[in-house]
């Protein structure tokens, strides 16, 4: 058995150990109304108990961490594969730290599902490891990249807590337009969670079934010579394509539910790189999405939001309050260093300037300014409770949109992350 297959061996145990972790959080919360204990005392023992389940996950994704380490000779943090499951790593990190300065169970109930979303998240791309390209050849990689995913999974850890704050103080019952407000920016938020779990679902389904749909186009270009050539471009897509990219014919496509061909073809502004395979994907991540939303509706038989808040209904407002803010608070320092300056120190390494404005760059400042915002209008103007909240929600979601968004829909000079 090689190193490689026992690292992967090893995230897999790590995974289903977080799972157990989470069910175990979950039983902790909610088991005592059928425990015989003490409420209290039924929460603390299960809650430590899931606690020690969750150390042991960790010590798991660590070991998977240095064992394809030792296998591709590199910090494996050099492709989105290996940097998502370091980010899952790192979340659970920071997890474990905020947990044991506040002793508050339901905060797994919240995070861990953070962890799984990122670890599924990176089982969609090629797993292999592979040499690192020239411009990732250099000691800031370990520097760089780990400080910014650290200082990234602090920030998930303070999303679960302004999400719970939300849950637990906003008005399902209320009629007036702010409460009516309120309740469609939590339902939005637990959409766009559903939407990326649909992603991952929807991408991990159809390519483990095999599924290929083919498409290519003849491409004349003039040489520095003057003389014309013509290559072939191809382009794969792994889930059924409702959208056909602008000029590409079709090759190859299995049958989905009747549907043999393509619904329509992207428009033809849309001529980037892979654009009507990213169209595409994002048409599916929307539509399972909205099914699973539907399907939670129907079960529950109330929005999504009234129907997870009973979780966190003893819960100190203050508390969770506090969680979320001292999460970032914890994270932003860190992220400063690897996502700005270190990030500028390398660049002017490898490209010869510190600055530039590809679309990683912009949207890491993007977000290292939203965050300042925030800790300003926390401690400057006092803003605490929802407004901190919705901040530190919306925050994540800036981190999630610079992760996913950038690295696989907008070219630059970090697209070699979305490989």
């Amino acid at each position: 058995m090689n190193v490689n297959s026992v690292s992967s061996t090893f995230l897999l145990i790590a995974f289903f150990v977080y799972l157990l972790a989470f069910l175990l959080f979950v039983l902790s919360i909610t088991g005592k109304k059928w425990s015989n204990r003490d409420p209290e005392t039924h929460t603390k023992r299960w809650g430590f108990v899931a606690f020690l389940a969750s150390v042991a996950g960790f010590a798991c994704h660590v070991t998977f961490f240095f064992t394809r380490w030792a296998e591709g000779g590199h910090i494996p943090t050099s492709n989105m594969y290996e940097f998502m499951t370091f980010l899952g790593m790192m979340i659970m990190f920071a997890f474990l730290i905020v947990y044991l300065i506040y002793r508050t169970p339901v905060l797994g109930v919240f995070a861990l599902p953070i962890g799984f979303i990122i670890i599924a998240y990176a089982s969609v791309f090629p797993s292999e490891v592979q040499p690192l390209i020239p411009a990732l050849q250099s000691y800031w990689l370990k520097i760089h990249v780990t400080t910014a995913a650290t200082g990234e999974a602090f920030f998930g850890v303070g999303f679960a807590g302004g999400l719970m704050y939300l849950l637990r103080a906003v008005d399902y019952n209320g009629t007036t337009k702010p409460n009516k407000r309120e309740q469609r920016g939590l339902e939005f938020t637990l959409l766009f969670i559903l939407i990326l779990v649909g992603f991952i679902g929807s991408i991990f389904a159809f390519n483990g079934s095999g599924y290929k749909a083919a498409f290519t186009k003849q491409v004349t270009q003039t040489d520095a010579q003057g003389q014309q050539q013509t290559t072939t471009q191809d382009e794969t897509y792994v889930l059924p394509p409702i959208v056909q990219p602008h000029g590409m014919q079709l090759v190859e496509m299995k049958p989905f539910l009747g549907m043999k061909q393509p619904l329509f073809t992207a428009p033809s502004w849309m001529e980037g790189a892979s654009a009507g395979r990213k169209l595409n994907t994002v048409i599916w991540s929307v539509l399972t999405g909205l099914i699973l939303y539907g399907l939670a509706r129907l079960v529950s038989r109330k929005p999504l939001g009234a129907a997870i808040s009973p979780v966190v209904k003893g819960m100190d407002p203050e508390d969770l309050d506090e969680i979320s803010y001292r999460a970032i608070a914890i994270g932003y320092p860190i992220f400063t260093l690897g996502a700005l300056i270190f990030a500028m120190i390398w660049a002017q390494e490898a490209w010869g300037r510190f600055w530039g404005w590809d679309p990683k760059e912009v949207w890491a400042l993007i977000t290292w300014l939203f965050y300042a915002v925030f800790l300003h209008l926390r401690l400057s103007r006092g803003w605490q409770g929802k407004r901190s909240a919705w901040l530190s929600v919306i925050g994540f979601i800036v981190v999630m949109f610079t992760l996913v968004g950038v690295n696989l829909v907008i070219a630059g000079l970090h697209s070699y992350a979305g490989v």
